[in-house]
């Protein structure tokens, strides 16, 4: 066999190595991209959903009573008038909170502040839950789009890590800035090992990771110790 043909042999495998590295990456990044996109799918289904279930509703009934009240506008009352008040306070209560929902009013000005609007909802909604933050009281100016990946993926991370079921979970969160890299951390102790093993190498935690980095050119990654699973995102 001469010099020239292991030479070819050798360029061959290399290629086909690369290839394949290269098949696998791509396939990694098409399924953690289309993972995310149907994530964010879904999330705006349901929201649509409770915007025609529930605010379309309480405007048909608002517009109703308003109709009533012009036609029986002699028998008005005071009962009457706060009853429409009420409903009508509800409504744009409602409509704050779904606005929130789609794009934090205090994303663009404070990034802790979005940060807690978005826990607000877990801490009453959990109440058995011991949730720590370590939030800073001002942050760094950054391109909005950037910090609603961020808030998303720890939006993700909480629904995928946290156990529906009503057992002794506690979650510490903490935002830092090392020179000019953010650090958010996210770390869940768990009640047994099991427990820990099952939310901690869920599929769906590799495609958020994944999506976290290319969406961001950040880095994330698990550790784990103990019984404690900590989640980091670098961007």
């Amino acid at each position: 066999m001469t010099w020239k043909l292991c030479t070819q042999i050798i360029l061959s495998i290399v290629y086909v190595i690369t290839l394949v590295h290269f098949l696998r990456s791509s396939h990694k990044i098409q399924q953690a991209l289309q993972w995310w996109s149907s994530r964010q799918s879904m999330k705006l289904f349901m929201e649509a959903e409770k915007i025609r279930d529930g605010l379309l509703q309480e405007s048909f009934i608002i517009r109703r009573s308003l109709d009533l009240l012009a036609v029986e506008h002699l028998n008005l009352s005071p009962k009457k008038t706060q009853d429409c008040l009420t409903k009508i306070d509800n409504f744009h209560h409602a409509l704050a909170k779904l606005s929130d929902r789609l794009f934090p009013e205090s994303l663009q000005d404070s990034f802790p502040l979005a940060i807690e609007c978005l826990l607000e909802p877990w801490l009453t909604s959990h109440p058995h839950r011991d949730f720590h933050f370590d939030l800073p009281a001002s942050w760094r100016r950054e391109p909005a789009e950037r910090s609603m990946i961020v808030l998303l993926s720890l939006e993700e991370l909480l629904k995928l890590t946290l156990p529906e079921l009503l057992i002794p979970i506690s979650i510490y969160i903490s935002l830092k800035q090392q020179n000019d890299v953010a650090q958010l951390v996210v770390q869940i102790s768990y009640p047994d090992v099991s427990t820990l093993g099952f939310y901690s190498h869920l599929p769906e935690l590799d495609y958020l990771c994944e999506s976290f980095r290319i969406l961001t050119s950040g880095k994330c990654f698990c550790r784990s110790k103990n019984l404690n699973a900590a989640w980091y995102f670098f961007w």
